[in-house]
């Protein structure tokens, strides 16, 4: 149908190309209209097609007889895509906290956030944490493309000229893809290492992920099985199954921690400041790190 009434708009005429697609419409009236009123019980309602063209225009005009207030996309989805992708060309101001796992992160950052400081949840936005561990207790992922137009959305919100926080990531999060305009610029931005003792490490971790289902942890250390190694595999699994958290953690540190490590050590040009954090406050060491970015 799209293919047909945008021959009529380019061999024939704009008219000719707008009755056709109310043709098609009209076929279906009844079936939009039930859709319509399932789907949008507001008032309001905003439309788009591929180009913003006439296939919208003409559901717009069937809506706006059956009383709702219409918004038209302009230049459609194909339009929006290329403001999305765009987007992530403006050049941020970027903090990154980083630190090894179980640093407490994105608590910090949540933490920054309360403070009316412009901060970035790049897991919030992913559905995802990171690790492989990442996807227990969090909803289904987005597709890559709706991850970056979620996250156009949310830095469009930003006042690019101030400071914007973010964790640290790899260039996937679970299944979705930073865009790379992004990365670069992430990868390239002053990183502030929070340092935390491997002790409190394990402990945040043990409270955020010991009452998952022991079958999907078991899971989980299975998928990185091969990074592990086969003893540290069976070791990590069996203190699972014993419910030596504790045990488990610290097999799975050891490997999370020479990673991020070496990962960090491998990037040119990128000014890393480290800030050792003795509590486990998160509001209390969100304090400290927004001090410490003041003075340095």
């Amino acid at each position: 149908e799209r293919a047909i009434v945008g021959t009529k708009y380019k061999q024939e005429s704009r008219d000719t190309a707008i009755a056709k697609a109310l043709e098609y419409i009209a076929e279906k009236t009844d079936h939009y209209l039930d859709e319509l009123h399932k789907l949008v019980p507001s008032q309001e309602i905003c439309i788009y097609c591929w180009r913003g063209g006439f296939r919208s225009e003409g559901m717009g005009h069937l809506f706006q007889t059956a009383g709702k207030k219409i918004y038209r996309l302009v230049g459609g989805y194909k339009a929006y895509r290329n403001y999305v992708l765009d987007s992530f060309n403006t050049e941020y101001k970027l903090i990154v906290i980083g630190g090894m796992t179980g640093s407490g992160k994105t608590e910090i950052l949540g933490e920054i956030g309360k403070t009316n400081k412009q901060m970035l949840d790049l897991e919030g936005i992913a559905n995802h944490k990171g690790s492989a561990f990442g996807a227990l207790g969090q909803a289904d992922q987005p597709t890559t493309q709706q991850f970056e137009n979620d996250l156009a959305t949310q830095l469009t919100k930003f006042d690019p000229q101030k400071n914007i926080w973010l964790e640290d990531e790899s260039r996937m999060i679970g299944r979705v893809k930073i865009p790379d305009d992004l990365f670069s610029q992430i990868r390239t931005a002053t990183v502030i290492k929070v340092e935390v003792s491997k002790k409190n490490r394990i402990s945040r971790l043990i409270k955020d992920y010991a009452n998952f289902d022991k079958e999907d942890l078991i899971n989980s250390i299975t998928n990185i099985s091969r990074r592990l190694g086969g003893l540290n595999t069976k070791l990590a699994i069996e203190a699972i199954e014993a419910e030596d958290y504790y045990i488990a953690t610290d097999i799975i540190l050891d490997y999370y921690d020479k990673t991020y490590t070496y990962g960090l050590e491998k990037r040119e040009g990128q000014t890393v400041i480290s800030l050792k954090l003795e509590s486990n406050n998160a509001e209390i060491n969100a304090e400290k790190v927004i001090e410490f970015v003041k003075r340095n």
